[in-house]
């Protein structure tokens, strides 16, 4: 069975814990009554690859689009194609911010708690936009 790791250890040891994370597995820690886990920027991108946000986009009749990203509920309108993609991206990454922000309210809320690995995929990717914008489905509606 995986051990977990005493704090006090990995305090003593901290600079090869973190080579050992980062170079060879996760790791667990345990520190009175609390565990957490601890992982590298590619283990934890690897480990939220499936999730992506469908972006569905709609023709509207004044010649704007509206678009929803449906696994968030954001809402946007422009009046073009790339300026709604771009929209969106933009209200996302706030969107991401505010959560972790306010992680205890948006967590435990019912209704948002289900958010949490999108917008911890979002603020693990926010150094490029692109990545973002290649993760959408995007599907046009009629």
């Amino acid at each position: 069975m995986y051990q977990t790791q005493k704090a006090t250890e990995v305090r003593k040891n901290w600079s090869e814990f973190i080579d050992g994370v980062v170079r060879e597995k996760p790791s667990i820690i345990k520190r009175n009554r609390d565990t957490l886990s601890v992982l590298s920027l590619e283990q934890l991108n690897f480990l939220l690859e499936g999730y992506h946000l469908t972006l569905k986009i709609l023709s509207e009749e004044d010649g704007s689009f509206s678009g929803v990203l449906e696994e968030l509920d954001l809402l946007a309108n422009e009046t073009n194609e790339i300026e709604l993609v771009n929209t969106i991206i933009n209200d996302l990454m706030e969107y991401a911010d505010e959560y972790m922000e306010n992680f205890a309210m948006y967590f435990n809320s019912p209704n948002r708690k289900k958010h949490f690995p999108y917008v911890y995929k979002v603020i693990s990717q926010t150094e490029s936009r692109n990545l973002l914008r290649e993760d959408f489905n995007i599907y046009k509606v009629n």
